[in-house]
């Protein structure tokens, strides 16, 4: 069983790490499936086993979070735009919360696509290369950007003009 469940652990994997938007039920399938599930393995995970599931779901969180901070993503049919990463980005907080994980590395990681996210948008807004595509409120936006970390007041001051609404 051994050599099996290996190959077992890994489809699973590959099942989370690929699972579109929904990562952390992708997550519990595959340990359901693992260890209790009647035409499953049954078997019992060991932390390293545990962990690398729990990371292939971490990692599609991030894709999915930077996905839509990325202005090249913005004309494909993937993008669903800032909105869709602030609701993803929570998403992954509330799951780090009952793994009882630091969302850190992740934090950071969107932190630094929000900073480069904004300052394409300006730049390219105020040229009048194109109208904006941000898709929320300012008031989402200055959220978003404090649970970050990032500093929008004395970074990006007029962006709430390229919001959907100041408020």
């Amino acid at each position: 069983m051994g050599g099996n469940l290996s190959e077992i652990l890994e489809d699973e994997w590959y099942l989370v790490r690929h699972s579109g938007e929904t990562p952390e039920i992708a997550l519990h399938s595959a340990l359901y499936y693992l260890t209790r599930a009647k035409d499953g393995p049954r078997a019992t995970l060991n932390k390293e086993q545990f962990d690398m599931l729990r990371e292939a779901a971490v990692e599609r969180f991030l894709e999915i979070v930077l996905r839509d901070l990325q202005h090249a993503n913005c004309c494909t049919k993937t993008y669903r735009g800032l909105r869709r990463s602030i609701i993803n980005y929570r998403r992954f907080c509330t799951f780090c919360e009952r793994q009882k994980m630091d969302p850190g590395g992740v934090r950071r990681q969107a932190a630094d696509a929000l900073q480069v996210f904004l300052t394409t948008e300006h730049a390219e807004v105020s040229s009048g290369k194109r109208p904006s595509i941000i898709n929320c409120s300012h008031r989402e936006l200055k959220v978003f950007a404090a649970e970050l970390g990032v500093d929008l007041i004395n970074k990006f001051a007029g962006i709430a003009a390229y919001c959907l609404s100041a408020d």
